[in-house]
């Protein structure tokens, strides 16, 4: 990464993080330290401690400790120097959020009034008028990250909470990491034609494209247009496609997107470092990916985890879910573990807004918590550890008492994690399934309906995120919309995959192609176009020995629709280990014959509805980690035949011995439930 240095005390990599050069673990949560009564502060600690929690999460509001612009307040509760000595004599890692942006459910998420009421500092939508985020209790504007006004105005802030910050990172105190912002996603205004049209992003926007092509003939080249300066380009207001050869204006548009945020979090990190936040690891949290309530949509832009971390330490996603979504958990958490260089989810579900329209109860936080580690991350923040103002059912009252049934739970999470070091564990997934972020910024740039920003689940089922609800179903010249085939054939393998027993992680096409190597089998949908690069380093994978699944079409057209046919001819010249997916209908077969070529087993399952997941234990070789999951509202007689022989074992949460027979694990599953089992080889 490009601003790590090797010498740090505190790093990631590999799936882990590490503090002197040893891995540590951080299961922790969020205390908001200002809305509670300072004189509880020890007792609420004293609780967190007892469920086995060793992280503190701190959000800092901007908000809250300005008194007048300059000058802050840091007396009484909002005494964060004290409350992050207190988290230290009680020896947490802590890890804190001081924006400038929290949300935390505030009513100017973080920012001072005066901010938002700046006009200068407002996003603009496609119309010129400000961007604004729709939610409870009032309607904010967005605010404008492209402006250096923005980054004047931080910098006071960053001076006053950074002194104090400084002082308490390690090794001098408990900050191990502090999250850069919070939730950058134009304040859930994802909508393609939502923001940001500010001049200052106009003009970042034309420097995007210069530094993409070279020059201006050679964006008029790849555009087909006649600009004679770089001040006349103007991005795409609405979608208004009639051909392929209008997708390399809008797909870039989308990608200058997901751009805007990886500069802001850049500039913003580099703040942080200047200000003595140099040696501790920053990251970053986006929103979960997929909508509220997890409706299926083009789930990478314009999130760019792979992009952001060239940046920043890690990134993650955060996860807010029900039991009754388990494919969103899983489709979150395996791309966060197939991308990430550590996997880890800054907000997870513990408590309640009270507007949300559908909560769930304690045993979705316990199925969704065992449905993440599943998937192989590797450490969490809980969203909210402590109740407090609106905020409801959180695991620890606003004075310190414990809910028994909520402690129960989360403390068993715990102690299931640490005991079984779980920290060496590491997913036995030989199969990469990739999202093609192209298809997906092409579905996000043929929205047609703008949706205000709003990160509530509506009634309406309609969403800010693109989907086939909201999306055009123009051809653009092809035989069908790449925009709506692709969700199809992602769909397919991904469904494929799962029913089949194989073991896959997710990413996408911004994935380094030589992180492939990791995996034995890449799978990638292709339809009519395929970015040239991505072409080759497809072929460049196989020739190395690695095994690619295709398909359904074989592209002749590179990302600017010039002709394009590097993958067609290797696939067709008949060497290397090419599979090709022709329809959603013969994926599984298709996928079965990959992964039989390239000598990846599979896990046979007495019910195809059923998923397994195994984990090595990188210090044991005779350990493996075996999670069965029942996604379904049905009970399921589960019998899982796994490619190796048990000896012994153990199911991880009830401590209860497991059924098994030779290479056989049995055992019966409720409906929304899911064993974690120790097995000795």
């Amino acid at each position: 990464m490009e601003k790590q240095t090797d010498n740090r005390p505190v790093s990631v990599g590999k799936s882990a993080f590490k503090v002197d050069g040893e891995t540590v673990s951080l299961y922790g949560g969020a205390v908001h330290y200002w809305r509670l009564d300072r004189d509880k502060w020890d007792q609420i600690l004293e609780s967190v401690k007892g469920m086995g929690f060793n992280m503190i999460s701190i959000y800092i509001p901007w908000e809250i400790h300005e008194v007048e612009k300059g000058v802050f307040d840091f007396s009484g509760n909002k005494d964060i120097d004290a409350f992050l000595t207190l988290c230290e004599e009680k020896e947490f890692r802590v890890i804190v959020r001081p924006g400038p942006q929290i949300n935390s459910e505030l009513t100017w998420f973080g920012y001072p009034k005066r901010i938002l009421e700046n006009e200068r500092l407002q996003m603009r939508n496609a119309k010129g008028g400000r961007t604004v985020l729709t939610q409870v209790p009032k309607p904010i504007p967005a605010v404008n990250y492209a402006a250096d006004e923005f980054y004047e105005e931080t910098a006071l802030w960053y001076d006053a909470i950074c002194e104090i910050l400084a002082r308490h990172c390690y090794p001098k105190g408990g900050i191990v990491a502090a999250q850069v912002d919070n939730e950058m996603a134009y304040f859930f205004c994802i909508n393609a034609y939502a923001a940001d049209y500010s001049e200052e992003s106009l003009a970042q926007y034309r420097t995007f494209l210069l530094d993409k092509y070279g020059d201006l003939a050679s964006i008029n080249k790849a555009y087909g247009t006649s600009y004679s300066s770089e001040g006349e380009i103007d991005p795409p207001r609405r979608f208004e496609g009639k051909s392929k050869h209008d997708i390399p204006v809008l797909a870039d548009w989308i990608e200058y997107r997901e751009q805007y945020l990886i500069i802001s979090m850049d500039r913003l990190a580099d703040m942080m470092r200047e200000r003595g936040l140099d040696q501790i690891a920053l990251f970053h949290n986006y929103p979960h990916p997929l909508g509220p309530g997890g409706a299926a949509s083009g789930f990478t832009t314009p999130f760019n985890i792979a992009k952001l971390e060239e940046k920043l330490d890690f990134v993650g996603f955060d996860i807010y879910s029900r039991k009754e979504l388990y494919s969103h958990v899983k489709t979150v958490g395996s791309y966060v573990v197939g991308t990430s260089r550590f996997p880890y989810i800054p907000e997870f579900i513990a408590g309640v807004w009270p507007w949300y329209l559908n909560p769930g109860e304690i045993y979705d936080e316990e199925f969704v918590t065992k449905a993440a580690l599943m998937q192989g991350i590797k450490g969490f923040s809980r969203y909210m550890l402590v109740e407090r103002d609106r905020w409801l059912d959180s695991p620890i009252r606003r004075d310190g008492r414990v809910r028994e049934d909520h402690e129960k739970m989360f403390s068993n999470a715990n102690r299931m994690q640490s005991e079984n070091s779980f920290t060496s564990l590491r997913r036995d997934a030989k199969v990469l399934l990739l999202a093609n972020r192209e298809y997906d910024r092409l579905e996000a740039a043929s929205v047609l309906v703008s949706f205000p920003g709003d990160f509530l689940e509506t009634p309406s089922g309609f969403s800010e995120y693109a989907n086939p609800l909201t999306i055009s179903e123009d051809n653009l010249g092809f035989d069908a919309p790449v925009q709506l085939e692709k969700s199809k054939a992602f769909g397919a393998c991904f469904e494929a995959l799962s029913a089949g027993g194989h073991d896959f992680v997710i990413s996408d096409t911004d994935l380094d192609p030589s992180r492939w190597g990791e995996r034995s089998i890449v799978v990638l949908p292709t339809l009519d176009y395929l970015d040239a690069k991505i072409q080759q380093a497809l072929v460049d994978f196989v020739a190395g020995g690695g095994c690619a699944v295709v398909g359904p079409k074989l592209p002749e057209l590179d990302s600017l629709m010039n002709p394009c046919t590097i993958l067609k001819d290797a696939v067709e010249s008949g060497k290397g280990n090419w599979f090709v997916v022709k329809s959603g209908d013969d994926a599984a077969s298709v996928l079965d014959q990959a992964c039989a070529a390239a000598k990846v087993s599979a896990v046979n399952k007495s019910d195809a509805r059923l998923d397994v997941v195994v984990h090595l234990d990188k210090d044991d070789p005779k350990r493996r980690v075996v999670f069965i999951a029942n996604p379904t509202a049905e009970a399921i007689e589960a019998r899982v035949e796994l490619p190796f022989e048990v000896e012994k074992a153990t199911e991880l949460w009830s401590g209860q011995p497991g059924t098994t027979q030779g290479s056989q694990l049995s055992a019966s599953m409720p409906a929304y439930s899911i064993n974690v089992y120790d097995c000795s080889l």
